[in-house]
């Protein structure tokens, strides 16, 4: 057991990892840069890998580069075109795009898929830009009630 008058020794200054390391380069690195890259390293050798499909496609909407998204959940839809996630996941895009007309209609297609989340949709700020749109009320009336 350490002495109680004794002071900790302060961490050491000197970086953890050799400068210029790939472990230093790794370090410097946060999370969705990381993931981002090594998901496109998964994705060049298994292109329809839709889990990291899906993952990637978030990672692009975290770091804003929603028009790279747009291509990886259209991909998404055509790789799985009875899933209503990644229907719902295009329609947040095209939300966040500004795209209502494609918003609309492709959530319409979600819900019609099976997609059933109404509280996490009414609340989801992905799709701010067409919430108060009459279209989008009206298929909460017409699907949330059955």
């Amino acid at each position: 057991m350490p002495s109680p008058n004794k002071r900790p020794t302060p961490p050491s200054a000197e970086p953890a990892f050799p400068p210029g390391s790939i472990l230093a380069l790794l370090a410097e690195r946060n999370q969705v840069d990381f993931e981002l890259d090594f998901y496109a390293r998964v994705l060049a050798s298994a292109p329809d890998f839709h889990e990291v499909l899906r993952a990637q496609a978030s990672n692009m909407t975290i770091k804003g580069r929603l028009q790279d998204g747009l291509a990886v959940d259209r991909r998404l839809v055509a790789l799985r075109p009875t899933d209503p996630t990644a229907h719902y996941n295009l329609a947040c895009r095209y939300a966040l795009l500004k795209q209502p007309d494609l918003a609309i209609v492709t959530l319409r297609k979600a819900v019609e898929l099976g997609y059933r989340d109404f509280r996490y949709m009414q609340e989801d700020h992905d799709l701010d830009s067409i919430r108060k749109d009459p279209r989008f009320r009206q298929l909460l009336r017409e699907f949330g009630t059955r």
